[in-house]
């Protein structure tokens, strides 16, 4: 059995040096993944991958997960909400959306354009229903364009083989981008 399934088992069982174990041992691949999705944000992102980690980790909380596949499932599900929360957050007029960020140093430097939050939150939303006609394609959506999983990861994670991995985000993107184009 995988070691981060054990672990997941001792903490359910309440042996209290189990979560920190756990956090041990899948701190790495957290980051990793954390990391991947960070670089695809604009720049100038306040949010660091180690504080996305930290985050999702916090929001996991004492939940009781099955194996390996579903931790890493809630997981991804726990930072894709945090950037959709920071996407929202930063679009809320009281907060300045749409309004032009200056840096009060030497320079001034104009903010790139929230494009990126319009596309997350549009994703999001589309997902929602996607989710209601397939949910392993969405989950599959979730895992690879918010958490940065390659489809051999997500594959694995959904326990489903790569090329289906890639059928399913060829037939999600297109469902995702008629959805978007027919909302806007």
């Amino acid at each position: 059995m995988n070691p981060i399934t054990l672990l997941l088992q001792s903490c359910q069982q309440g042996d209290v040096s189990a979560p920190n174990q756990l956090l041990i041992e899948v701190y790495a691949e957290l980051r990793r993944l954390a990391a991947a999705k960070m670089a695809r944000e604009l720049p100038g992102q306040t949010l660091q991958a180690t504080a996305l980690v930290h985050e999702a980790w916090l929001r996991l909380g004492d939940a009781n997960f099955q194996n390996r596949a579903h931790f890493f499932a809630a997981a991804a599900e726990a930072m894709r909400r945090i950037l959709i929360d920071r996407a929202r957050k930063r679009k809320a007029v009281r907060h300045g959306a749409g309004q032009v960020h200056v840096e009060l140093e030497e320079e001034l430097q104009i903010a790139a354009p929230a494009l990126l939050d319009d596309e997350i939150l549009s994703v999001h939303e589309a997902l929602d229903k996607l989710a209601a006609e397939d949910a392993r394609k969405a989950e599959l959506v979730k895992l690879h364009y918010f958490v940065g999983l390659t489809f051999a990861e997500a594959a694995e994670v959904l326990g489903i083989s790569e090329p289906t991995a890639k059928r399913d985000w060829a037939y999600a993107r297109a469902w995702l981008h008629r959805e978007i184009t027919a909302t806007r």
